[in-house]
């Protein structure tokens, strides 16, 4: 097999067992990301915010750094977060922060390269 890039660290394993059901997700994931509205900075914002929820740090930082990349400030990254905590509570936004941290000085150091 071909050396590949996996942006997840489920689709190699899913990709080896199914490989038609992991190609029939990247093609429904392709149409989600092509949505016109919300704008770009929206979604990675609400999808960030939904791995908050997940309590799934990895997303939270890479949501934090697709955001950072078209244009999202650290102040709406931090709302963002802090606009879960009405539903999730406190500790799942305090655990996200360092998280979405790392994932917006990833960015912006790419950004400076």
């Amino acid at each position: 097999m071909d050396e590949q890039d996996w942006n997840f660290p489920f689709e190699e394993p899913l990709h080896e067992v199914f490989p038609q059901l992991h190609a029939a997700q990247n093609a429904w994931m392709s149409q989600i990301d092509s949505l016109r509205a919300p704008d770009r900075k929206t979604h990675e914002l609400i999808r960030m915010v939904v791995t908050v929820a997940l309590r799934n740090p990895a997303g939270v930082a890479r949501h934090a750094r697709l955001a950072r990349e078209v244009g999202a400030t650290w102040e709406e990254i931090l709302g963002s977060i802090m606009l879960t905590t009405p539903g999730l509570g406190l500790l799942p936004a305090v655990e996200a922060i360092p998280h979405a941290r790392r994932g917006y000085e990833a960015a912006r150091e790419a950004e400076q390269e």
